[in-house]
């Protein structure tokens, strides 16, 4: 029977905040005030009693998410998936992150009280990385990186021409095109060569006094095969020394900037065919750009590394106060190159064998909760338009493909191949496997599968 005196006996609101005190010192009373009128509204409506008014306010604001981005599992095998944020961060990262949500030294010298570079521990851990380089810098993603290195050393000093194969003028996800990129600076490049041969004569003969400096771009989201040929950095490096040595050259002064994309620092065996910082610097590079939050499995950076006079002339360009990266992606980043195995790593390099062990032992699970589920072969990718010409072998396991779509609501992403919906676990936390379970066997329960 309803109450009648229900509606009368609803705190009111500013009772309800001054019982909530302490919440709206920690959260605010914006935010405190529409979760006791919410709680007020359920009241009237019957949903809960007059008297939890207050704790059912208290509860909303307390389990409230931090941020509407979901979390997401992901089984699809594509370790670096740019649309679901590419690398995860190791827990040293993530300590790191906390520990920078402060107030911190990313600017400032405890011992003498004055103001001290920007972020200097990370570009240490970046130097010792990688130690063939000068110097370094961190900006706030890999385009930047290409954007002021095109202004500080080639628009800003009258010199707008940036020489490069025309087969390294690439597009990557979304429509996003380098050749505008690099115009948007005021820039122009210099296409030499075709889009499948380039010689070193190409370059030579499209050096002027107005060339700012010599771009070579690794195409890492697509391989060209056939009757091709390019020039490869020690080439090019040897080319423009050569031409710098000569009487009035207008070559003199003229830098290599190398952008290698997904920025492995050091050879990996498992990635042969992807060029590294260390390796590319040693070839004569003058400089080499590359993003963090690819193969080095770091939060999203663009990475500098090189001659110490070019970096430092990008460090002063007014441009370099636009593209700087905040304290949260400096910690991370110190973090991502001292600490330990970052995910992507652990992924990249996962044991078959023991690949194959898990997913075994999650099918049967699986099958002894009625879920039908098989173990398959299954080809993984490195992804974030990395290394496009590796193949991971892996496994997967094999359910209904109606399957895909529940889960990608809960928030597990697989791939549907084959008419079948496929999970491969190489990206997946050992610890995440028990939620796959779980929500497959809710799944099936939910269409009447599991008696």
């Amino acid at each position: 029977m309803t109450d009648p005196d229900r509606r009368r006996r609803i705190p009111r609101t500013d009772t309800v905040l001054a019982d909530l005190g302490d919440l709206v010192a920690r959260q605010g009373s914006d935010l405190v005030k529409r979760a006791v009128i919410a709680a007020q509204e359920r009241a009237r409506a019957g949903e809960i009693a007059p008297e939890d008014v207050a704790a059912e306010a208290r509860r909303s604001v307390s389990s409230r998410p931090s941020t509407t981005m979901k979390p997401l599992i992901n089984a699809t095998g594509v370790v670096l998936h740019t649309n679901i944020g590419r690398a995860c961060l190791s827990e040293d990262a993530k300590a790191a992150l906390l520990r920078a949500a402060g107030h911190v030294d990313v600017e400032f010298d405890t011992a003498t009280g004055l103001r001290a570079r920007r972020g200097r521990d990370t570009l240490a851990a970046l130097s010792a990385a990688v130690p063939s380089a000068e110097d370094a810098l961190v900006v706030n993603n890999g385009a930047a990186a290409l954007v002021l290195a095109t202004t500080a050393l080639g628009v800003a000093l009258g010199r707008p021409e940036v020489v490069m194969s025309r087969g390294e003028i690439v597009e990557i996800g979304d429509n996003f095109r380098l050749h505008e990129l690099i115009a948007s600076t005021g820039a122009t490049i210099v296409e030499v060569g075709t889009t499948n041969r380039t010689w070193a004569r190409d370059y030579s003969e499209a050096i002027t006094d107005r060339t700012g400096l010599v771009l070579k771009v690794h195409p890492s989201n697509f391989v060209v095969q056939g009757f091709t040929h390019g020039v490869d950095v020690a080439e090019l490096a040897d080319l423009l020394r050569d031409l710098r040595e000569r009487p009035d050259s207008p070559a003199a002064g003229v830098p290599l900037v190398v952008d290698i994309g997904s920025g492995l620092l050091r050879p990996d065996s498992l990635l042969p065919g992807e060029p590294d910082a260390a390796t590319t610097l040693a070839a004569g590079a003058d400089l080499v750009t590359a993003s963090g939050d690819k193969l080095l499995g770091g939060p999203q950076a663009g990475i500098v590394l090189g001659r110490a006079d070019l970096v430092e002339r990008m460090r002063h360009s007014p441009l370099a106060r636009a593209l700087r990266v905040d304290k949260l992606t400096l910690a991370a980043l110190e973090a991502t190159l001292t600490g330990g195995v970052t995910p992507t790593h652990a992924a990249l390099h996962a044991d078959l064998d023991v690949l194959r062990r898990r997913s075994e032992a999650l099918a049967e699970r699986l099958q002894g909760s009625g879920v039908d589920a098989q173990v398959v072969d299954h080809v993984a990718a490195v992804g974030g338009g990395g290394a496009p010409g590796v193949v991971l072998p892996s496994v997967a396991i094999a359910v209904a493909a109606d399957r895909a779509e529940p889960l990608r609501r809960d928030g597990i992403i697989a791939r549907v191949r084959g008419g079948r919906c496929l999970l491969d676990l190489r990206a997946v936390a050992p610890t995440d496997d028990d939620v796959i379970h779980d929500r497959l066997r809710a799944i099936a329960a939910a269409n009447g599968d599991v008696s």
